[in-house]
């Protein structure tokens, strides 16, 4: 059945999809979701190598130029989705690289969707999440997924991540740094092995305090090594820390990467990162004292699925980190909660005037929640501490993109208008977020009204640069500091080419 059949079948259930955009693979998965439940449809992976042939920071033209051509191929599966079911993420190399910004845009033009870069920890939150769910055991267990840029540590109890860690080494970065002229040296795979042991040796304490029952490895690099194995006869399958040490002594005979060719159980896109994968391995089963491990088919991609299929029916872990981070720097619920309430009416207010979303809803609920979370480190200047903590902040389920985003609302709620950070930060969507801000600001004007004699019927009109604020007869001679709040929001205003009027009702 083709993916236009799948889309147009069986009622009530519905096509999603998640592209990964790994440093060394790009991975497709589209899957139909049907009775809370997930099957996979098609799934397409292709040895893109994005990190490979990085220098001064920078991508590649040759990697670009694969990373596109593979995008435009993705598309085609992806042109018959609706555009809520699909989400793009980007992981290490699009984190580090300098021009990763302009790769993203043009990388959006191909394949049609936004990308989100995803930070570390959020990455290895999506790879439990898709791995989890492809085990059926409840047990503690550790989970690595060794990636092209960075390799995911995580310990978690059924479906919830309880540590997570993301180290800055990966196959093709290790391969390019070790093993760039393609010789297979003792020598240089010490020095591998040496540099991997010593950034495990960064989270070693807590992760074994922590402890786990068993571990999964995710990624395509350890399932390669536990192919190898199978291939020797060594095992029937797993990873054991006896067969690494077989694997080890059984690579320095081979002097090149090219003469992997004719080692058993090695497929041809693997070879170029087998050493250095087979490095990291050896070093992070040594310094955690890891015996055994089994390998998933889970992995980031599986992850994002799931994590999509939670926000269609209302799981959103987003909204669970927002919350969590309000309890944890003491934010004053009950004016948040209020703050929210008076943004939500003022968004619906001008919804259709101003093109805005869902996804726009939901950031300024966020922002309405956490619009006082920096009152934790001063109350002077706590709109940027905010800001700065929210940017900086590890969130379950958000982008970088998105805590940006949000930081952003948060840093603009009062005082002066910071306009050129928005056009600075703004991510492609400036006049968006700029809107959202206002709304927000007009929130927190009337956060000492509601709670002394009610919600005032006010009314929100908006044209493209400029706000019309509606309010009974004689209301705001009874409301002085709302007076004088709404006299300094017009002149703040003003300053970036918004004007706000107040006008009477009856």
């Amino acid at each position: 059945m083709t993916i236009e059949q799948e889309q147009n079948s069986p009622t009530g259930s519905r096509l999603i999809a998640a592209v990964d955009l790994g440093s060394n693979s790009f991975h497709m998965v589209i899957a139909r979701v049907e009775h809370g439940e997930v099957r996979p449809i098609e799934r397409l992976g292709e040895n893109v190598q994005l990190a490979a042939g990085m220098e001064g920071g920078m991508l590649s033209d040759q990697a670009v130029g694969r990373g596109l051509e593979c995008l435009a191929r993705f598309r085609q599966a992806l042109d018959v989705l609706n555009p809520g079911d699909v989400r793009v993420v980007g992981t290490n190399a699009l984190r580090i690289a300098r021009n990763g910004r302009e790769f993203r845009s043009r990388a959006e033009s191909v394949i049609g969707y936004p990308i989100e870069v995803i930070p570390g920890r959020e990455e290895a939150r999506l790879v439990y999440l898709g791995v989890a769910h492809t085990l059926a055991d409840d047990a503690t267990r550790l989970v690595v997924d060794i990636g092209g840029g960075s390799t995911e540590f995580i310990i978690g109890d059924r479906f919830e991540p309880l540590l997570m860690e993301s180290l800055h080494m990966g196959c093709v970065s290790y391969g390019e740094r070790f093993f760039a002229d393609g010789v297979i040296s003792k020598k240089a795979f010490d020095q591998a092995y040496f540099s991997a042991y010593g950034e495990v040796l960064n989270i070693r304490s807590a992760f074994k305090k922590l402890g786990w029952n068993n571990a999964v490895g995710s990624s395509g690099t350890l399932r390669s090594l536990e192919n190898v194995i199978v291939a020797q006869g060594w095992a029937d399958s797993g990873i054991s820390a006896e067969n690494l040490d077989k694997l080890r002594k059984l690579l320095f005979k081979y002097p090149s990467v090219k003469d992997l060719c004719k080692l058993a159980g090695l497929s041809e896109r693997r070879r170029n990162v087998f050493a250095s994968g087979l490095a990291i391995t050896c070093a992070f089963f040594d310094a955690l004292g890891v015996e055994h491990m089994r390998t998933s088919n889970g992995a980031l991609r599986e992850g994002v699925i799931y994590d999509l299929m939670g926000r269609h029916t209302h799981e959103d872990v987003r909204g669970r980190s927002v919350n969590a981070m309000m309890q944890r720097y003491g934010v004053d619920e009950a004016n948040a909660r209020h703050v929210e309430e008076t943004a939500r009416h003022l968004f619906a207010s001008v919804q259709d005037s101003w093109s805005l979303d869902q996804e726009d809803l939901e950031l300024l609920e966020w922002a309405a929640r956490l619009h006082e979370v920096g009152l934790a480190i001063s109350h002077s200047h706590f709109h940027k501490h905010g800001q700065y903590l929210v940017e900086n902040s590890d969130l379950a389920g958000f982008s970088t993109a998105e805590q940006t985003e949000l930081g952003l609302l948060i840093r603009g709620h009062r005082q002066k208008f910071p306009q050129g950070e928005f056009e600075l930060k703004g991510n492609g969507v400036r006049v968006p977020l700029e809107r959202l801000c206002l709304l927000l600001r007009m929130a927190v004007l009337f956060r000492f009204v509601a709670p002394v004699d009610g919600t005032p019927p006010y009314h929100l009109e908006a044209q493209d640069k400029s706000l019309t604020l509606k309010l009974p007869k004689g209301w705001l001679q009874h409301h002085p500091l709302t007076r004088n709040a709404l006299d300094q929001e017009q002149t703040q205003l003003a300053k970036i080419g918004y004007t706000l009027a107040v006008a009477k009702i009856g």
